[in-house]
């Protein structure tokens, strides 16, 4: 049997390795249209790679997809995070468990994964091949014939084909997937930062607020968790959050929008007016620069009384319903406008790709297309940051591995 993998990243080599397991007898090869292999495990987690997450839990694991966690909840009790960790540690990669359950090489360094997968393939006799791409599979009774975009390269009969080519930030990239008879969602860009070009708070570059509430006005959506302010905007898991499960719509308003800040979290601003009458109470003759509430960093705190005119030198007890009710509404209620967005660090994440009613998920086989399989981004399956992504990389490479 021969089969191909399209793709030479973190789900191609994944599907590869796992493949060839599985058919030992088989001829296995990738194909990768870059020069470089497995580019976004090297960049992931900032050069430490993030393979999968803690979250054993597969409902909650399932909510760190804003599409397709739920589409695969039977892949996750097949293969999941503990599989994953298992898979990694049994071929020599010790792994640890961050604070923020987030699983990384014990070695700290991306490079452990990539000499892993490298060192498999080499072990397993995996042909590799870069400069190499698809651009054409043509279905010839129960095999499939590719067509290369590299002239010199003949085209190839395979018995089996995975498709991992990973996201496409263009339709036309899924164009050959498409005219297989594969319904295509729009890709459209996911987990990015907000660019807030005439915002004064991004002179307080580098702050974080470990527990903010952020929401996107006019609409449903919002995210909570650390927000990290920058010399462009604000960034941070809560920003993040926000835009993965936000992409279609924030698209479609062309990344044009206000983003309401909640810097207390309290969905119930009467209990931040106690909390401020409290302190009211408590230091009525301490000055409102000297005494803020605790979970607010000092240099937000004096930025937020400046913007909205409050006087540093005013005391707390002489602020009156009417000052605590505006700092009430100051700290539940901030407004921002955001103009753009930024891609976050070097990694690029995609929100669209191959539907998945195209796909039996049961084995990730094309419903068109017979023994054409899929793992991947290439999939509308994206994640939150946290090893979410990878997790579906290897849950849909190890399902599509099986090449049943």
């Amino acid at each position: 049997m021969k089969i191909a993998i399209i793709g030479g990243g973190a789900a191609g080599f994944f599907a590869a390795i796992n493949a060839k397991e599985n058919h030992p007898k088989a001829q296995v090869a990738i194909f990768e249209k870059s020069k470089k292999l497995l580019s976004k495990v090297r960049i992931s987690g900032g050069g430490r790679c993030n393979v999968t997450n803690a979250c054993q839990d597969i409902d909650e694991l399932c909510q760190a997809y804003p599409r397709g966690g739920r589409r695969l909840k039977k892949a996750f009790h097949i293969f999941g995070t503990k599989e994953a960790r298992s898979w990694f540690e049994s071929r020599g990669v010790p792994l640890i468990i961050q604070e923020d359950n987030c699983v990384v090489p014990k070695s700290q360094d991306s490079q452990s994964i990539i000499d892993c997968f490298l060192g498999e393939a080499e072990k397993l006799s995996i042909q590799i091949k870069t400069g190499i791409g698809v651009k054409t599979i043509l279905q010839k009774n129960n095999v499939l014939e590719l067509h290369f975009t590299d002239e010199k390269t003949l085209a190839q009969i395979f018995d089996k084909v995975i498709v991992a080519t990973g996201g496409s930030p263009k339709r036309k990239g899924l164009e050959w997937l498409e005219s297989l008879g594969h319904k295509i969602e729009n890709p459209v860009p996911s987990l990015f930062t907000f660019n807030m070009p005439g915002e004064p708070i991004t002179k307080l570059m580098g702050l974080v607020v470990e527990d903010a509430l952020v929401k996107i006005q006019g609409t449903k959506l919002k995210a909570t968790g650390p927000l990290l302010i920058t010399h462009w905007g604000m960034s941070g898991p809560a920003i993040l959050k926000l835009s993965a499960f936000g992409a279609r719509a924030l698209s479609e308003r062309n990344y044009n929008f206000t983003v309401q800040v909640n810097w207390a979290n309290a969905t119930n601003t009467s209990l931040v007016s106690e909390q401020l009458q409290k302190l009211g109470k408590s230091y009525p003759k301490k000055i409102l620069s000297n005494i803020r509430p605790s979970y607010l960093p000092e240099r937000l705190w004096l930025h937020l009384l400046h913007k909205y005119g409050l006087p540093l030198q005013k005391r707390w007890g002489e602020l009156g319903n009417k000052g605590l009710n505006k700092l009430t509404s100051i700290l539940t209620n901030d407004l921002f406008e955001v103009k753009g967005k930024t891609t976050f660090k070097e990694e690029f994440v995609t929100c669209g790709g191959v539907n998945l009613n195209s796909i039996d998920l049961k084995t990730m086989q094309s419903k068109v297309c017979k023994n054409l399989y899929f793992a991947g981004e290439v999939l509308d399956i994206d994640a939150i940051t946290g090893g979410y992504n990878f997790q579906a990389a290897w849950t849909t490479g190890f399902i599509a591995a099986k090449l049943n």
